[in-house]
């Protein structure tokens, strides 16, 4: 069992000190421990031989290293063993009994058959902050079934909510239940790790992309649902009203949103709407979020008699929430964007000039750091199994056929 420590230095961040083995692949878990491992702590990526498979989605300048891998395994060292065999399991038992964290994303019976359950690694390490992130949350009906981030939209109420405004269910343009459970993933080590440094041991922690999406598409959109009986419907107007949207101005597309009363009062008088200064339809806020389907028809109207930056600079002038919509591809040539140093050039040992985005959040006594480039497949097997005490021979039955830094795959 680990002691957990405080280093005398976070000279890599709030997390410093702590190791984390994470077991997962794609997206959900990768980016869970992508901000950890920015916080600092000292992630090792376990990989089967054939690799995470986001390792090879296209374009790429060579084979395994995505322009994916490179933002969400950068600050990891990545090792391969094979699970499936005798000593790739023995390997991973030597990294567990000296880790304070474990992350996986497999299904619950899959880890438990490969004896990397919560009871067998709890019985190696007492003090470990396991965590499993999962489709569904274990015990219930779902909990078997696999889940992906479409399949996550479909069934926690984003697609339905999508087609409340355009007639047919959608997707979201971007894996939004994939990385929120990353975040939460993030947050739950987090905060067993508190609990453990204040004395409360080590423990399970369960991360479910279902329950964890459904929670958060209720925020808003609870409102007469929220009680018991329903005094509503589920369902937050503004937000499902078809005309909110980006509207179209002579030259592109932006957003106006006056928000407050004086916001609203300012619009009116530039658009010259003087009648609706003082309307009891739009007097208060809650007023006015009932009456979107007349407001924002206006300002669709309006916007599309003046070139953005004209509604970029009334808007500014006058406090009313307004910006152009982006493109990502430009994204780092904004200059607000370049003002904060979000974005970067790194240069990878092995795949030359790439864009690095920082943290986004930032400690004043811990800055970001990028300690490591995204490491390619078992760059860092033998570096880290030496570290656990393992024998050459040792290191090369347990990862397999995968490869090991200095050797061909």
């Amino acid at each position: 069992m680990t002691t957990p420590t405080l280093p005398r230095s976070f000279k890599d961040g709030p997390l410093t000190g702590v190791r984390l083995l994470d077991l997962t692949g794609v997206i959900m878990g990768p980016f869970g421990t992508h901000i950890l491992a920015d916080l600092g702590a000292d992630v090792i990526k376990v990989e089967a031989p054939e690799g995470d498979v986001l390792r090879n989605y296209r374009p790429l300048r060579s084979p395994g290293m995505s322009g994916q891998v490179l933002h969400l395994h950068r600050n990891k060292r990545s090792i391969v063993l094979d699970l499936k065999a005798a000593e790739g399991k023995k390997a991973l038992q030597a990294l567990i009994a000296e880790s304070d964290v474990l992350v996986h994303n497999m299904r619950p019976r899959t880890i438990e058959k490969l004896g990397f359950g919560y009871p067998a690694v709890r019985a190696m390490n007492p003090g470990i902050v396991y965590c499993g992130a999962y489709g569904f949350g274990a015990g219930g009906l779902y909990s078997d079934k696999p889940a992906y981030d479409d399949l996550i939209q479909a069934c926690c109420g984003l697609a339905e909510l999508a087609g409340q405004i355009s007639g047919n269910p959608a997707y979201a343009a971007t894996v939004v239940c994939d990385k929120l459970a990353g975040q939460a993933i993030a947050y739950g080590v987090c905060a067993a790790l508190y609990q453990r440094a204040m004395g409360g041991g080590g423990q399970e922690v369960e991360v479910p992309m279902f329950e964890t999406s459904i929670e958060f598409m209720l925020i808003e959109h609870f409102g007469g649902g929220a009680f018991v009986p329903p005094i509503g419907g589920i369902g937050f107007h503004r937000v499902l009203n078809r005309f909110r949207k980006p509207f179209r101005t002579t030259d592109g597309h932006v957003c106006i949103l006056p928000y407050s009363d004086k916001n609203w009062s300012d619009f009116f008088e530039y658009v010259g709407a003087h009648e609706l200064i003082g309307d009891a339809r739009f007097r208060t806020h809650a007023d006015r979020a009932q009456n979107v389907e007349i407001l924002y028809p206006l300002i669709e109207r309006e916007a599309a008699l003046r070139p953005t930056q004209t509604w970029v600079d009334f808007c500014d002038a006058a406090n009313i929430p307004c910006m152009p919509v982006l493109s990502l591809n430009r994204m780092h040539e904004d200059p607000h964007i370049r003002q904060v140093g979000l974005f970067s050039v790194g240069e990878h040992p092995s795949e030359g000039a790439y864009r690095v985005v920082r943290a986004p959040v930032r400690f004043s006594a811990a800055p970001f750091a990028l300690r490591r480039h995204a490491p390619r497949l078992g760059e860092h097997t033998r570096e880290v199994l030496r570290e656990a005490g393992l024998a050459e021979d040792e290191i090369a039955r347990a990862a397999g056929h995968g490869h090991i830094e200095g050797e061909t795959a």
